[in-house]
């Protein structure tokens, strides 16, 4: 299927239907997620391998999943979160976070889900879970989706090119779709499920820049075990840190940034590459 004629659209039944078919029959959908774009697809190695080296990543490099808001629990195991950081609170902050809109959550990952999808940290196994929020459309295709492949999770990531690949120190996630397809022009197989209002999209965020999301780790909590527990940041994204604190501290919980996250990511700018 070609993701340029004709364009499908996030909020057309028919056009999501189309799109999540051709996903479960190994294609890479490019969707409107949140305020951004997103390629998600089948969870299998070989279609995140071939993901990884279309974009220009190391093939093996491990992969995020997504799913709809009612299966985001089953994905971790709760068993192996740190005593030190009470489970209630954490997926109370869960919920508030997602329900804002478009963020990452890493933590210990559920029995079954595959080594290509999950990486140790330490003693760790762990999983990357990004969501767009429960108010957004792209839910509808993710569900169809996740219907058509019988899975419980799918595979996301940036819809871009890597920094592997271009040399830059950060490649900036596209918010507009003609960015998408300069990119992965050489996807024969992309799919293209636009926002149906690229400047509503990002208008229903006004918290959030058009970037790859905030992620946040619950599964190894830092200090004292006489402090309170503490969250990291691994990735400073679309939602700035100082929000996300907020968010955490009336549940007796704090926010650090990790390594690496000390630099916020910077936002695409379409003036020199599409004009």
């Amino acid at each position: 299927m070609d993701a340029r004629t004709p364009p499908l659209y996030g909020d057309r039944p028919d056009d999501v239907a189309v799109a999540a078919r051709a996903l479960a029959a190994g294609a890479v959908v490019a969707t409107g997620f949140g305020n951004m774009y997103a390629l998600v697809t089948r969870p299998d190695p070989a279609t995140v391998r071939r993901v990884n080296l279309a974009k220009g990543r190391p093939a093996g490099q491990v992969g995020s999943v997504t799913t709809v808001p009612a299966r985001i629990a089953a994905l971790y195991d709760w068993a192996q979160v740190p005593r030190r950081l009470p489970v209630r609170r954490v997926r109370h902050l869960m919920d508030i976070l997602y329900a804002a809109g478009p963020f990452g959550f890493r933590g210990p990952a559920a029995a079954g889900l595959p080594d290509h999808l999950t990486r140790l940290d330490g003693a760790v196994r762990t999983v990357q879970v990004i969501a767009p929020g429960p108010a957004c459309p792209s839910n509808l295709f993710l569900a169809r989706a996740l219907a058509e492949t019988g899975a419980d999770h799918l595979h996301i990531t940036s819809a871009n090119r890597s920094r592997h690949r271009t040399g830059a120190v950060d490649e900036p996630a596209h918010w507009k779709a003609e960015g998408v397809l300069a990119d992965l022009a050489g996807l024969a197989d992309l799919v293209l499920l636009a926002h149906p209002d690229e400047a509503a999209a990002r208008a229903a965020y006004p918290g959030h820049l058009p970037m790859s999301v905030t992620v946040l780790a619950f599964h190894a909590p830092a200090g004292d075990p006489e402090d309170p527990p503490v969250l990291t940041v691994e990735r400073h994204g679309s939602l700035h840190v100082d929000q996300v604190r907020r968010a955490a501290a009336p549940l007796g919980l704090q926010v650090r940034l990790g390594v690496g996250a000390g630099t916020r990511l910077r936002s695409r700018s379409y003036a020199a590459e599409l004009v």
